[in-house]
This record gives structure tokens, sequence and C-alpha cells, in this order.
């Protein structure tokens, strides 16, 4: 697998960066397998830096925080007023129950049509898994002040069975959800967007980077990547705190950047 980060900033686009989206991307013979995690404020166009708009299979939307999903409103307009046509196959879009309705009613449109015109909305559930090609998306409900948040475990199966293991937090606070999704994880990433001594004392919302540390010392994760941290935010601050609490390769991520899984 290889993990293109295209967005990380927390709740907002920053200067650097836009909002959360990251790419994945594995390799099954002579096909390339494209997923975005999120599709935040601003990641539309830094995606199409690594790849064809046409080339997305599917989209895994971890909840319907504008910074998590507002993006897909223009992958629409560039899906369905291209004027070379729209794609043979619509992009599948994973997501909470409300994600069609919700983004129908963002960009103004009645909710039938919406854009079930343009995308496959398929439901996400916890323990329901999704396959694609050589990778299995696996859904984890986590703690965040909505009615449906998700963490997500791939894991990429080699033809020989030997298999690799991604995740990715969303947003969420400590819970069993995201220990269990981060099991043995070959790599973790995982937001932090909040700091020990100021924001600790809120729960429910967001890790700090020494709560982000102490999950993936309980889930055995052997690398960790810490994103989503606001602008407001020091990354050298956030790193020192997952340290605190995990002994393991630890790094915060920057937009553009890759990483081999």
């Amino acid at each position: 697998m290889r993990l293109t980060v295209v967005g990380c900033q927390g709740s907002f686009p920053g200067p650097e960066s836009p909002a959360s989206c990251y790419l994945l991307q594995a390799e099954e013979g002579e096909r390339t397998w494209n997923l975005l995690f999120d599709l935040g404020s601003g990641a539309l166009g830094h995606v199409q830096r690594h790849l064809d708009l046409a080339d997305i299979d599917a989209i895994f939307l971890s909840h319907l925080h504008p910074d998590h999903c507002m993006d897909v409103c223009g992958l629409h307009v560039a899906v369905h007023w291209n004027p070379d046509g729209q794609p043979e196959r619509r992009i599948q879009i994973h997501g909470p129950a409300e994600t069609a309705d919700r983004l129908a009613t963002a960009y103004g449109m009645p909710l039938d049509p919406g854009m079930h015109e343009d995308f496959r909305f398929v439901p996400l559930a916890a323990g329901r898994p999704v396959r694609l090609g050589p990778l299995t998306v696996e859904p984890f409900a986590v703690r965040h002040p909505v009615e449906e948040a998700y963490a997500f475990r791939v894991t990429e199966t080699q033809p020989d069975g030997t298999q690799t293991v991604f995740t990715y937090s969303g947003d969420t606070d400590s819970c069993e959800g995201l220990v269990e999704a981060a099991r043995d994880a070959d790599c973790f990433l995982c937001e932090a967007a909040f700091h020990e001594g100021r924001d600790d004392a809120i729960t429910g919302v967001h890790l700090t980077g020494r709560r982000a540390g102490q999950a993936a010392a309980d889930a055995g994760a052997r690398r960790l990547l810490l994103t989503h941290l606001p602008v407001w935010n020091s990354p050298v601050r956030s790193l020192e705190e997952a340290r605190e609490a995990y002994d393991g390769e630890t790094a915060v991520v920057a937009a553009g950047v890759s990483y081999r899984i």
C-alpha cells in the first residue's frame, strides 16, 4: 500500500494544507486501486496533483463534518458537468446513513435525485467490511459528537496470503473502537487535534498527542503518524506528547508526503 497525505489540517484548511484527505493506493496486477479517506474542505484541488478524478474508485467518509466531506460537492460538479461526459462507472461513496441527503442539502439540491446520478452511496456499518480489489476496509465506531463517526482498518492481502494493515482514526476521543481498529497495525494514522494542558479537560471530541500515543501503545501499532493538527497547534508539542505514551516510530504528517506501508 502507498499512503499519500492530500490534506491534514485540523478543522479547516490552513495555508500549507487542505483539511482531511488521504489517498491509499494498492496494486493488483496491472491495476491500481485508488481509495480516498475523507474529502474535506479544500482537498479536491490537491487530489488532482496525485491522480485523475475519474480514477477514484471509492471514497470513505469518516463522518459528516465539513472538514471531512465538503469537497464531495466540488467532485459532483467535476463529474456531472464534465464536457467529455461522465465516467462509465459511478464513484462509490461509503459514509454515514445521512451522507447523500446532507451533501445534496449542502449544494442546495432536491434530495431526489440529489447526487445519486453521479455517485453510488453505500451506508457504513461498524463490523461490516468492504472489499475492493486486494483491500478490505472495516469501519469501527468511534467517539465524536456526531451521530455516526468511524475509524477505518484497511487490510491488504497479497496473493501469497501475507497481510499489511493500515488504520485511520477519523475524528475521535479515546475509545475501545479506536484501539481495536489499530490493533497490530503496520501504520496508524491518528488525529491529535488537542494539546495536553490546554484541551485535555474536554472529552468526547478529539485526542491530544498523548492520547493518540496511548491508543497506539494499547493497540500495539508498529508506527504512529499524527494528523489533523489545527493551525494553532505546535507539531513539536504534539509529537512530544505522543512519545510520552508510545515508544514506537512516530511522526507528524505534512500535505504532499507519501509513505510506503
